[in-house]
């Protein structure tokens, strides 16, 4: 997972990580854990939701989350 484009996603969007986390239904210290851990952690029920927050192009979605 690229989780520095997911943070400039997140930032471009112009909302928080705190935010997102809250918007998925995530304890913000267990979205920053997962997100300091490369992302590797997160469910694909989790991923969509990012995606729906942020949003994401499928096109971005497959870069951020499915790239080393």
């Amino acid at each position: 997972m690229n989780t520095q484009m997911l943070k400039g996603k997140i930032v471009e969007s112009g909302i928080t990580q705190e935010a997102v986390a809250d918007a998925i239904g995530m304890n913000r210290c267990t979205f920053y854990r997962k997100m300091k851990r490369k992302g590797n952690t997160f469910t694909v029920e989790e991923m969509n939701k990012i995606v729906q927050v942020i949003p994401l192009s499928r096109e971005e979605a497959v870069l951020i989350f499915f790239t080393s």
